[in-house]
């Protein structure tokens, strides 16, 4: 089916073609066929089986939200509160949402899954990366990577979030890396471990990487929330596509990113409810590297999916411009999940890419209730998502 939608006040392809006032675009089949000016439309445009008129509305490329933790049961609103009166953040958290998550059952857990999806589309999130990591023995991680594949474009192996209460270290990566993996790996594309105090150390974070390639999987980490550490290093090393939080960074850290294709992903809703500095977005765009915007939902440290919200805080006090805030938050997502555009509208397995509106590309499109989209940060707060398009179908508005 095609679809020609019209009134387009301004249209961000995130590409480079750039911006383009007073457009239109084509969709054919789910993916874009064709962008322009609106006096350019070509003649299959008059063909379409449906015109759409927005009425002089914005369009983006559907955010493209490369970190989230959506499989978990239960809140941690009294540690927030704790927190927001003093008290520090310790990785150690986590493991209070174990066992909501754990007793929780797996339809429960795709309920809880299908609503938040709903609540990222109702925001302009249009692909979602999730992972597992609150279960953290083999049945519940098994269990979470089954619902979250039900439902996201990406799965991510996070056996190795924490360890859990009166396990020790090294016997809980022994698991971790073997029949926990075992468990998951049909149900996955990605792993991940949090290198961090607290958490994990770089030798036994190399042991859970090395085992998630061995299998086929892609490498992520968490890295460099609390302090400076290995996780960049780490994650550069292994070829990982991301290394998300990246708060505190060496001069080599800084190097290392900009002379490698692992996406520093900042996490600006994260870093205001942990009350750590925020990740010094600006400083790595000068540096080179290549930069993804992303929710971080979880229970303990980001309890939101809203990306319009991340963007905004991106743009407010990161100090990235809007142009560059957009491009962190669809093509630079889209490169931390390897689905960005390689020159023809294509990802590198040759799927229709994510994160950009070129032809070949998929139709995925965040409407916004505004004529620019500079009201992102203009209009902190204020519900500007109007309509968002997954596959060239709205799935909200």
């Amino acid at each position: 089916m095609s679809t020609f939608i019209t009134g387009i006040s301004e249209l961000r392809t995130v590409s480079e073609l750039g911006t383009i006032k007073n457009a239109a675009l084509l969709i054919d089949d789910g993916v874009i066929a064709w962008v322009g000016p609106a006096e350019e439309a070509p003649a299959a445009a008059t063909n379409a089986a449906e015109t759409v008129d927005i009425g002089g509305r914005a369009i983006l490329p559907g955010w493209v939200d490369s970190h989230s933790h959506m499989v978990f049961d239960g809140n941690r609103a009294e540690e927030f509160e704790a927190r927001m009166a003093g008290e520090s953040y310790a990785a150690g958290g986590i493991a209070v949402t174990m066992e909501a998550t754990r007793s929780a059952g797996e339809e429960r857990l795709d309920k809880l899954v299908e609503e938040r999806v709903a609540a990222g589309h109702a925001g302009g999130t249009t692909t979602f990366e999730t992972k597992t990591g609150y279960g953290l023995n083999i049945e519940s991680e098994a269990e979470a990577a089954r619902v979250a594949s039900q439902h996201v474009d990406e799965v991510t192996f996070l056996g190795a979030h924490l360890v859990p209460p009166g396990a020790d270290a090294d016997e809980y990566i022994e698991e971790v890396v073997g029949p926990m993996l075992d468990a998951v790996k049909d149900h996955v594309q990605w792993i991940d471990v949090f290198c961090e105090r607290g958490a994990f150390n770089e030798e036994q974070s190399r042991r859970v990487l090395e085992a998630g390639k061995k299998v086929g999987l892609g490498v992520r980490v968490h890295g460099n929330q609390l302090g400076e550490g290995p996780g960049v290093k780490l994650a550069v090393e292994m070829g990982a596509a991301s290394v998300d939080h990246v708060n505190y960074l060496s001069d080599e850290d800084f190097e290392l990113l900009a002379g490698s294709d692992t996406v520093a992903t900042l996490l600006p809703a994260c870093d205001l409810s942990t009350r750590e500095d925020l990740a010094p977005g600006r400083k790595l765009i000068d540096a080179g590297a290549t930069v993804a915007i992303a929710s971080n939902l979880n229970p303990g440290t980001s309890f939101t999916s809203s990306m319009n919200f991340c963007v905004t805080t991106a743009v407010l006090q990161q100090y990235l411009t809007l142009d560059e805030a957009i491009e962190a938050a669809t093509t630079g997502g889209a490169k931390a999940l390897r689905r960005h555009d390689v020159g023809d509208g294509k990802d590198p397995q040759g799927r229709p890419a994510k994160g950009t509106l070129v032809p070949g590309a998929a139709a995925d499109l965040h409407i916004l209730d505004a004529e620019n989209a500079i009201n992102l940060a203009y209009r902190p707060g204020m519900p500007i998502t109007w309509q968002t398009w997954v596959a060239g179908k709205k799935v909200y508005g």
